[in-house]
C-alpha cells in the first residue's frame, strides 16, 4: 500500500477525546523498547511521524495517526518500564485496558515483540488478555534484521512454544530497517479495513 496522507489526529488519555467516527482503528502494543514508532514510520514510509525516542517510555498517550483517511494506527503506551512510577503504570494500564476493551473502531491488535529475545511475561499477559477479550490480533516480531537469518527458524520456534501456538502462522517477522516483512501486515491491514 502507498500511503499519501499520514497525520497524527490527537494524542488522548481517555475516551472522551478519541476521535468521534467509525473509521477503522489498528491498535498496537508492546513492550517500551521493542520500536513501535519504528515500525510505523517505516509501514507509511516516513521518518519522523510517529516519534522514535532512546528513551523507553515516552508514549504515555494513546496516539491516533490518521492513514489516508481509510484507518487509524493507535500507538498506546508501552509496557513494562522499570523508571516510570508505578502509579503511572497504573494510569496507564487502565487507559490501554478502557481503549481496547471499549473501542469499536478496532479491527486488529497488532502485539509487537522483539524477535531477539523470549516473550516476557508482560508480552505472554497481553497475548492473554487479547484472547480473553475476543480482539482479534497478530503477532508482529520486531527487529528482524537483528538476528541472523541461519537462526530465523530457531527464534520462530522459540515463539511458537512460548506463546502455546499450534504453527507459526500467526507470527510475522518485520524489520522497520529493511522493510522486510511489512507487506505481510498491509495484507493483515488490508482484510481488516474492507
Amino acid at each position: 500500500m502507498h500511503v499519501t496522507k499520514a497525520e497524527l489526529v490527537i494524542s488522548a488519555v481517555s475516551p472522551n477525546q478519541y476521535p468521534d467516527d467509525n473509521q477503522p482503528e489498528i491498535a498496537l502494543a508492546g513492550r517500551s523498547n521493542v520500536g513501535k514508532s519504528s515500525f510505523i514510520n517505516k509501514m507509511i514510509n516516513r521518518k519522523g511521524l510517529a516519534r522514535t525516542s532512546s528513551q523507553p517510555g515516552k508514549t504515555q498517550t494513546l496516539n491516533f495517526y490518521n492513514i489516508d483517511d481509510l484507518f487509524r494506527f493507535v500507538d498506546v503506551p508501552g509496557y513494562g518500564y522499570a523508571k516510570v512510577s508505578k502509579t503511572d503504570r497504573q494510569r496507564w494500564a487502565k487507559m490501554i485496558e478502557e481503549y481496547l476493551l471499549n473501542r469499536e473502531n478496532i479491527r486488529v491488535l497488532l502485539l509487537l515483540m522483539d524477535f531477539r529475545h523470549e516473550p516476557t511475561q508482560l508480552d505472554l499477559a497481553m497475548k492473554d488478555f487479547a484472547e480473553e477479550s475476543d480482539i482479534p490480533y497478530a503477532i508482529v516480531l520486531t527487529k528482524l534484521d537483528k538476528v541472523k537469518k541461519s537462526q530465523w527458524n530457531k527464534h520462530l520456534s522459540m515463539y511458537k512454544k512460548a506463546l502455546d501456538l499450534p504453527t507459526i502462522d500467526a507470527l510475522f517477522p518485520v524489520s522497520s530497517e529493511t522493510g522486510e516483512g511489512c507487506q505481510d501486515i498491509w495484507d493483515i491491514i488490508e482484510s481488516v479495513i474492507e
